[in-house]
């Protein structure tokens, strides 16, 4: 682990890495005195845990006593390629597979190893976020996917066990309808 951190008032966010296999995740947790339990920020395609709207969410789930993981589920290199290409945000498989590696890194770092975990997924990145809850079930405990794809998880879906908050805006018609799909 890091130690660069970054302070705002009582608000601790200290830089990680996270070991996935072949790849190095850069990741920024924050943890307040006594959370409850973390959430782990499963980003959409062409984001990251440097976006000002997931930064803003974590922010306000530290608040209210929760950690946060932000984690890019994407190395440089590959976000290089996916702008080319745009096809490792829809690598389903992939970015759930880097969840599990997160997820595994928070049951064995001695700071989160006894906090509840959920995922805030969005876009691409919910479908990932149910993937990955299906491979852990006794780890993930709940799931958010706003304005996300959980259509994507495909056969992982029946296998969920987390309780799962489905969100999308009532304008969206057609990722309303995929999510409905998906339900």
């Amino acid at each position: 682990m890091n130690a660069g951190a970054a302070f705002s008032g009582a608000d601790v966010v200290t830089s990680v890495q996270i070991d996935a296999r072949q790849v190095l995740l850069e990741g920024n947790l924050g943890l307040p005195e006594g959370a409850r339990g973390v959430v782990l920020f499963a980003h959409g395609s062409g984001s990251g845990r440097h976006s000002p709207r997931n930064r803003f969410v974590a922010r306000q789930l530290r608040e209210a006593g929760l950690g946060t993981l932000l984690i890019d589920l994407l190395t440089e290199e590959e976000e290089t390629v996916d702008h080319q290409t745009l096809h490792l945000r829809f690598d389903i498989g992939l970015l759930g597979e880097r969840l599990v590696a997160a997820t595994d890194w928070l049951t064995r770092s001695e700071r989160t190893a006894d906090l509840a975990i959920g995922y805030f997924g969005a876009s691409t990145g919910a479908g990932a976020a149910l993937v990955a809850a299906a491979q852990r079930p006794k780890q993930v405990r709940a799931i958010v996917s706003r304005g996300g794809r959980p259509d994507l998880a495909g056969e992982a879906l029946p296998r969920v066990q987390a309780p799962t908050l489905l969100i999308v805006g009532g304008a969206d018609s057609q990722v309303l309808a995929l999510n409905r799909q998906a339900l």
